[in-house]
């Protein structure tokens, strides 16, 4: 995975994150949501010839986004906890 930043203003983020797909942008956009974004959303213009960009606006655009990718980790390992006590 690469991240590119296309646009960094002091309430707007726009990164390009390169090689990943819906599942982690979708998951990201939730997340930010939760993590008090204004606006949360992510756009791939075409699937085969584009890479995906996920677009923050906030008072704080990199915390709102790091505090989501850090909900995305917890999420991920409650996971992980719960499959292996179902066995």
């Amino acid at each position: 995975m690469e991240l590119k930043v296309l646009e960094k203003t002091k309430n707007k983020l726009k990164i390009e994150v390169q090689g990943e797909s819906h599942t982690l942008l979708n998951l990201l956009r939730r997340n930010s949501w939760d993590a008090k974004a204004e606006q949360a959303s992510y756009m791939i213009e075409h699937p085969m010839l584009s890479q995906p960009k996920i677009i923050i606006k906030a008072k704080n655009p990199k915390g709102v986004l790091s505090r989501a990718a850090d909900m995305a980790i917890k999420q991920t390992q409650n996971f992980s906890k719960a499959f292996k006590r179902a066995r």
